[in-house]
């Protein structure tokens, strides 16, 4: 090769490398990296309204997702109906007010009626408690609830197919969910339904497969990935529901085992959790579950150590 041959030479390679220097060095593209967390009411039920508040908000948390368990506002039932006779407009426009008094954001009421009951007389006085439960959050200036399915164990032997898997029961809670959007648009709401493995949203294509069927933008999604952590890896989770999720829950489970435990207690991966969270749906809230007085710290430190390791700012 002459010395002339060796310059072209090295002046068709510099360039390729130049570009291949480039692509590499090229800073990726950034996550949205703020994340808001808040809190679910459920397990502390020994403490007043204000003295939630007040320790939610010195714990340094936003956003509350208010379950009416709390001493002195007992009206919630898991899969079932409460009386809410003496939660009057003013009572529950006060309950609101103390927790925004405190600077907190009342982002949702959980109401976990059930849906899925085979008694059509069952599921209309499930759906009117539900609406209900719209008023009730008209009150309290909250416009979005939560759910799930809901569950029913028919009484005998078991069924070849459980009763949640059976064809009858996709078409009747595809046409509940179809009433819960009429009353969800009348209210001007969103109702969030949260999957978990071993009910009738047994996956996350599956409650994707419901959304579509009811086919409302009044009904979406709330995904709590350690409900589904036996079935589907957290990338499919998102993959799947992305779309329609409006808020996570943080709490967590051991594989292969029924009962949900705090986070950081455990298989979940929650530094890919959080990274998908801020990746796919960053203006959802993450919500911590499963705690109470006794643990919450705990499993709050847990979730803020990993945003913060993930390179994640919170609020």
């Amino acid at each position: 090769m002459t010395r002339r041959d060796a310059l072209k030479a090295s002046a068709l390679l510099v360039p390729a490398l130049t570009t291949t220097v480039s692509a590499s060095a090229a800073p990726k593209p950034a996550l949205p990296d703020t994340l808001t967390l808040g809190m679910a009411t459920t397990d502390f039920r020994e403490l007043t309204n204000r003295q939630l508040a007040d320790e939610l908000a010195a714990a340094g948390l936003r956003v509350v997702q208010l379950f009416l368990t709390q001493s002195d506002s007992r009206y919630w039932k898991y899969n079932n109906r409460s009386d809410l006779a003496d939660l009057t407009p003013a009572r529950g426009e006060a309950i609101a007010r103390t927790y925004r008094s405190a600077g907190l954001t009342l982002h949702s009421l959980g109401v976990y009626a059930n849906m899925i009951h085979p008694d059509p007389t069952e599921r209309d006085a499930n759906l009117a408690y539900f609406e209900a439960m719209m008023r009730v959050g008209r009150d309290m200036g909250v416009d979005t609830f939560i759910t799930e399915a809901g569950h029913h164990h028919p009484e005998g032997p078991a069924p070849r197919v459980e009763y949640h898997f059976q064809e009858p029961v996709w078409h009747a809670m595809v046409a509940t969910g179809k009433r819960l959007a009429e009353m969800a648009e009348r209210h001007k709401v969103t109702v969030l339904f949260e999957p978990f493995f071993r009910g009738f949203l047994a996956s996350a294509k599956r409650t994707r497969l419901f959304l579509e069927a009811v086919g409302s933008p009044r009904i979406r999604a709330l995904l709590d990935p350690a409900n589904l952590l036996e079935v589907d890896d957290l990338e499919e989770m998102f993959h799947q529901l992305k779309p329609w999720i409006g808020c996570l829950h943080a709490k967590d489970r051991k594989l292969h085992v029924d009962a949900g435990v705090a986070a950081g207690k455990g298989d979940l991966d929650y530094a890919a959790f959080v990274r998908l969270a801020a990746q796919h749906t960053p203006s959802a809230p993450l919500v911590l579950e499963y705690v109470g007085s006794k643990d919450y710290r705990d499993a709050l430190q847990h979730l803020r150590q990993t945003l913060r390791q993930a390179g994640l700012h919170y609020r």
